[in-house]
């Protein structure tokens, strides 16, 4: 299984997608393709993004049990922590509430 998450994509590499998988909702796709096709997909939206941003997730045999990465203009990236994949939000992208609660929790 993979997901692919596009955001700000022009229309045409969005329906270029969908000879591959199904778009569930705008920029949102899903679809059961092997490791060269994932591989592909990600090597042409990541070169046809323009100043979009894409995301991919894929089923695979770790701890987690799924693997992602990201690339583009987007406030996340994906970092690893001791073996775990995690989001991180650049600080620089919340707003001011959100920048409130993490002053107040530390």
């Amino acid at each position: 299984m993979m997901v692919m998450v596009l955001e700000r994509v022009t229309l045409t590499l969005r329906r270029e997608l969908t000879r591959w998988m199904v778009e569930v909702k705008a920029g949102v796709f899903v679809g059961d393709v092997n490791a060269m096709v994932r591989d592909r997909l990600w090597e042409k939206c990541s070169r046809q993004r323009g100043a979009g941003s894409v995301f991919q997730a894929w089923s695979t045999n770790n701890e987690q049990g799924f693997a992602m990465r990201i690339r583009g203009e987007n406030c996340r990236s994906v970092v690893d922590w001791e073996g775990v994949q995690l989001i991180e939000e650049q600080v620089s992208c919340l707003d001011a509430v959100q920048k409130r609660r993490i002053r107040e929790e530390r």
